[in-house]
């Protein structure tokens, strides 16, 4: 008799524990539609209060996948899935269980969101050391095909560590910069995002963020110890505790450099955004050790700034309170500015 796949023991395993996010908000009621021609085309175009009345309705904008990783209810995603700070999200266990879902932190340099529903003795995930992996590993990826095909499970093995991408998601398809992922050639859909990666122990290695479109096989993961210290910091402060710089910067590239004549190619610009804004916010930890604009910050704590380690990720490890040394150049001069960082509000 053939025996079984141990994937089997895993799908039991872990697919009750993963669930479906729905992204709902009250925009108008449609009524009807009309055509609007345009550039010699017609398009059909929604139609709301046609009879004078401004109704609104709850409407399903977008969704994704996660997975429950206590019995009281925690839970794990992708940032991109619920990084509308002005919707409401529901957590749908299964056609029977609904749950209105509480958004505890979003972390965007991560990609890593942390919910809440209300339950006990729910089914759970345990999470592994996403350290300890290694290339070739067997891996399945769990989620919400398309956001249709509930526990969809696509097996493969681990094809690259420290991956650097950029991707595009969420609502509002803004561009993301995410790095140190894991490489899967495990079927990653749209609709997957927020599922869990999982070893052959069927426990957590990663959360499953994006793939490569016009691509075969090439998915990615944002290791689970990413996500680590988030939850730990939701459970003990109730929000994730992120050192703040307060400056606003581009992060040079070698291209900028050459068409602004800069002296340096890589590094953070300290530059503002728009015009009568200052780039360094008054009294903040930036302002308090003399960073100037203009000013291109080349290193944090020792570390090099660039595209594939930008100042954000850098931040992220540096402790409130507690000295930071920077280099800073500054009309051609090399300086070492030591900064205190306080907490972001």
């Amino acid at each position: 008799m053939m025996s079984k796949s141990p994937i089997v023991e895993i799908a039991k395993k872990v697919c009750p524990a993963v669930i479906t996010v729905i992204v709902s908000k009250d925009l108008p009621k449609v009524e009807d539609f009309y055509s609007f021609p345009y550039g010699g085309k017609e398009y059909i175009m929604p139609m709301a209060g046609k009879n004078g009345k401004n109704e609104v309705e709850k409407t399903q904008i977008g969704g994704g996948s996660g997975f429950i990783i206590s019995e009281d209810g925690y839970i794990l995603t992708s940032n991109h899935v619920v990084a509308d700070t002005t919707a409401e999200y529901t957590v749908i266990i299964n056609p029977k269980h609904k749950h209105s879902a509480k958004v505890l932190s979003r972390n965007p340099i991560n990609d890593v969101a942390v919910l809440k529903i209300e339950g006990k003795d729910l089914a759970h995930i345990e999470l592994a050391d996403s350290n300890k992996i290694q290339l070739g590993e067997d891996v399945v990826a769990v989620g919400n095909a398309l956001g249709e095909f509930n526990d969809t499970i696509s097996a493969g093995i681990i094809s690259g560590l420290s991956r650097y991408i950029t991707a595009f998601g969420g609502i509002d398809h803004s561009m993301q910069n995410l790095r140190g992922l894991i490489q899967t050639d495990a079927a990653i859909n749209p609709g997957n995002s927020g599922g869990p990666l999982v070893n052959m122990e069927g426990k957590v290695i990663g959360i499953n963020t994006a793939m490569i479109m016009g691509a075969q096989n090439i998915g990615f993961a944002i290791p689970i110890n990413y996500a680590k210290k988030d939850l730990d910091e939701v459970k003990k402060y109730g929000k994730i505790v992120i050192p703040f710089l307060g400056v606003k910067y581009v992060l040079l590239s070698h291209e900028m450099a050459k068409a602004n004549k800069l002296p340096a190619e890589d590094g953070a610009l300290v530059v503002r955004e728009l015009l009568g804004e200052s780039p360094v916010i008054k009294d903040s930890a930036a302002d308090r050790a003399g960073i100037k604009e203009f000013d291109i910050i080349l290193e944090c704590n020792n570390q090099k700034i660039n595209a594939k380690n930008s100042l954000a990720n850098i931040l992220q490890k540096c402790k409130i309170g507690q000295p930071t040394n920077f280099k800073v150049l500054r009309n051609g001069v090399e300086l070492m500015l030591k900064v205190t960082l306080v907490e972001k509000e």
